[in-house]
């Protein structure tokens, strides 16, 4: 199967040590990896390494809703980027890069088929929006 691409992109003003922390580490991931206030992460696993495991839960703060984020690790560099795998055979790649002290981090996901483009790009931004916010207060 063939997935669009879809390319989002932040400068973070932090040092990419700390960028990727935040990043990987479930302790931070609770804090930002969702798209809207309405919704939580309470709950966040990373097993860094090839064929590693992620998973997110993303819920609705009033629990009408929620689900698991899985995916599959199948390239990895620390501190550099990463690569995994969802289970309907979608790749996210993202990787992070020195801007003289802050970090430009660039994310290609390939888009599901059941959601306009748009909407799923807004969506991704929305969670980096979130992470840029987070990151750079804390």
């Amino acid at each position: 199967m063939t997935f669009e691409k879809i390319t989002i992109e932040a400068s973070i003003n932090a040092d990419v040590k700390k960028v990727w922390d935040y990043y990987t580490n479930p302790t931070h991931i609770v804090n930002w990896n969702f798209a809207h206030p309405s919704w939580c992460c309470p709950k966040a696993e990373n097993d860094m390494r090839i064929g590693g495991r992620y998973c997110a839960r993303m819920e609705a703060k009033d629990g009408s809703f929620g689900f698991d984020f899985e995916a599959i690790y199948s390239e990895l560099v620390m501190g550099e980027k990463f690569t995994y795998g969802m289970p309907d055979d979608r790749q996210v790649s993202v990787s992070f890069n020195d801007n003289n002290g802050s970090t430009d981090i660039t994310i290609v996901f390939d888009a599901e088929n059941e959601n306009p483009i748009q909407m799923q790009k807004g969506g991704w931004e929305s969670i980096l929006d979130n992470f840029k916010s987070y990151t750079e207060n804390n």
